[in-house]
């Protein structure tokens, strides 16, 4: 099902964002660079800019942890790749107030879901060596930046030569904020706020598990379709 976006939306859909992505981070060409989309939303843009760089393109995943009576807003992240990172919202957290232990233990669901889907993906038998190579993280958008926070501190663990966070659309805010976490941000659109990604695009649609598996495998066999 699409969800259509605003009237004044910037994109017609999430590859046509990646392309117009792809063309800012062209001049990492040359730097051995690697894409990894965040799923499932950021995989349609990762595929592009991939394709267009030439890079390889495997899945960060992150998973949001929502408010109790309101999954869509974030009281924080956590990511499970070069170890399990969380991050907090404390702002959030404070406003929301869920009880003692919800947080934790939402906290470890969410990792368990990783898990499951890096199975899923195949982000266990197709791993990329991410130490001293150019890593370009890519989303199809930032509301509260709790998942690029998360992803960002993974994976400077892993101590990549460069990291890039690279994205449609972001809230200026959020975006400086990542600079301190990222050796280069790259947004094409900043507004004040981003109160829902979709808003910024024309075609919206769900991008489903398959489609992910999909994007992946054309890039792994290096089809240009």
């Amino acid at each position: 099902m699409n969800t259509p976006g605003s009237p004044g939306a910037l994109y017609k859909s999430r590859r046509q964002a990646g392309q117009i992505l792809a063309a800012r981070l062209h001049i990492y060409i040359d730097h051995d660079p690697i894409i990894l989309a965040l799923p499932r939303g950021g995989v349609p843009v990762g595929y592009e800019v991939a394709r267009a760089l030439g890079a390889p393109l495997d899945v960060l995943i992150v998973s949001k942890i929502g408010a109790p009576e309101n999954k869509d807003m974030a009281l924080g992240a956590v990511a499970n790749e070069s170890a399990k990172r969380w991050v907090a919202n404390q702002e959030m957290l404070d406003y929301f107030n869920p009880p003692a232990g919800w947080f934790e233990a939402e906290r470890d669901r969410q990792v368990d879901n990783i898990e499951r889907r890096k199975y899923l993906y195949g982000s266990h038998d197709y791993s990329l060596s991410l130490t001293g190579r150019t890593v370009i993280v890519v989303d199809d958008g930032v509301e509260t930046g709790s998942t690029a926070r998360v992803a960002l501190v993974a994976l400077a663990e892993v101590a990549p030569a460069r990291l890039v966070w690279a994205t449609p659309v972001g809230p200026v805010n959020i975006i400086d904020s990542l600079s301190a976490l990222a050796d280069d941000v790259i947004c094409l659109a900043t507004p004040n706020s981003v109160k829902r990604i979709g808003m910024y695009y024309q075609d919206f649609p769900m991008v489903s598990d398959g489609d992910v598996v999909s994007l992946l495998a054309l890039c792994r066999v290096g089809s240009n379709v």
